[in-house]
């Protein structure tokens, strides 16, 4: 893997020519800086160009590299900006569509190497544009390429259906310590406190002093405006239950009307985000067929979400050579500090994708839950190779990304006789 990563950076270094002009370019939200060299990495410019970010900075810009290349006769131009935020997006495909090679370069790279030049810790952003350019001239970019179509759309749609479900989150905790605070016997009777019956409950009478003025026939009478069957022996017990549990509450009181008023906020909100969160799952389902090598994806039994996130950080799986580069997309390829005597710990780099990798390891777990050929390797990893739980789902994670990579390259679907762990002899 090693040999891989410097044969492929050796190939970078060699795309730049003595007649390449090597731009950098420091991203703001409203006005770019862009330091210009050449492949030996000095700098061409008096002073940085400046342009907005709006259609007449940018030809400002492109006026810019055009002079430069008359000027020190460079037929080749190469552009680098970091990737972090969504602010060099339009930069970026705009310059590919001018026919201009954009690479992109890791933030750390430039945080670490931003005193090579003058042996300050300064930071401007002339600075950091140089800084940029300089680490292009020397081969530590990757190519920046505008995704397909399809792959962009799932990106996007991924990307906002992680929004709401991050607020779904927020507003669950809220809810949490609602209960918490007002009734916290309230989790003896409904484990999942956003179970149908549950969420009528808090909608109509969510305090223990409103559950005790009424009797279990009118509970279940009002459970019956929410759910289907909310009656039956199952529905009278649960009233009962409740009932119960509420005239023994130690839950606080005061003030209750004024957080009744916020609990009902907190619902309306709740089943409005759960609206937008169903509403994205099928967006995704009709868009999935789309993306190539989705169904093969879906064949291993991961759910429609994971899927959707995997291939769109992921990328097109039939263009990776092996299941590591899946794995450090998503920073979970391992790094090791040790030095001389010293032996150091080896830990995820987590330098990649985060939704990627947050799905890659919970599309493992659910596995472990629904397939047969994971559920044995687990065991194997635990009952043979004496790991942790968590070191055999870290494994199971590298198996799944090179299981992937391997069926999207062979185009075959998921096989469990080709996933069993080795038989003893």
């Amino acid at each position: 893997m090693k040999s891989r990563l410097i044969k492929a950076q050796n190939q970078r270094v060699e795309r730049i020519t003595p007649s390449t002009l090597v731009i950098g370019i420091d991203i703001a939200k409203e006005k770019h800086a862009a330091q210009a060299i050449n492949f030996r990495g000095i700098v061409l410019t008096n002073r940085p160009i400046m342009f907005s970010n709006d259609h007449a900075g940018f030809e400002h810009f492109i006026s810019s590299i055009r002079k430069f290349q008359n000027m020190h006769n460079l037929n080749d131009v190469v552009v680098g900006m970091e990737s972090t935020g969504h602010y060099w997006f339009n930069i970026a495909n705009w310059l590919v569509k001018q026919g201009i090679s954009v690479v992109l370069v890791n933030p750390m790279t430039t945080k670490r190497n931003k005193e090579n030049r003058d042996n300050s810790p300064s930071k401007n952003d002339p600075k950091d544009a140089l800084v940029i350019a300089d680490a292009v001239s020397r081969g530590f970019y990757t190519p920046f390429s505008p995704k397909e179509e399809a792959f962009h759309r799932m990106r996007v749609m991924v990307t906002n259906r992680e929004h709401w479900v991050v607020k779904s989150g927020r507003i669950k905790n809220r809810i949490h310590r609602w209960l918490d605070i007002r009734f916290p016997e309230y989790r003896q009777a409904f484990e999942d406190i956003f179970s149908p019956r549950s969420l009528a409950t808090l909608r109509r009478f969510p305090a223990p002093s409103d559950i005790v003025q009424l009797t279990p026939e009118q509970m279940v009478q009002l459970w019956g405006v929410y759910m289907a069957r909310p009656g039956g022996m199952r529905g009278r017990n649960k009233a009962l239950e409740l009932q119960a549990l509420a005239r023994h509450s130690v839950g606080d009181t005061t003030a209750l009307e004024e957080d009744k008023w916020e609990l009902r906020h907190l619902m309306d909100e709740y089943e409005r985000i759960c609206h937008i969160i169903d509403e994205a799952d099928e967006m995704i389902e009709k868009l999935l067929p789309e993306i190539p090598c989705s169904d093969l994806v879906r064949s291993v039994g991961v759910s429609v979400p994971a899927a959707a996130a995997i291939l769109a950080f992921g990328g097109d799986l039939r263009k990776l050579s092996h299941g590591n580069q899946l794995l450090r997309k998503a920073g979970l390829n391992l790094a090791e500090r040790s030095s001389g005597k010293y032996k150091g710990h080896i830990k995820l780099t987590k330098r990649g994708n985060s939704l990627l990798r947050k799905h890659l390891y919970f599309s493992v777990f659910h596995l472990l839950s629904h397939n047969r050929a994971f559920q044995a390797l687990h065991a194997h990893n635990i009952e043979v190779k004496r790991m942790t739980k968590m070191q055999s789902m870290m494994k199971l994670i590298g198996k799944l990304a090179r299981m992937l990579v391997a069926m999207a390259r062979e185009g075959q679907t998921f096989s469990a006789n080709k996933a069993q762990p080795p038989v003893a002899a």
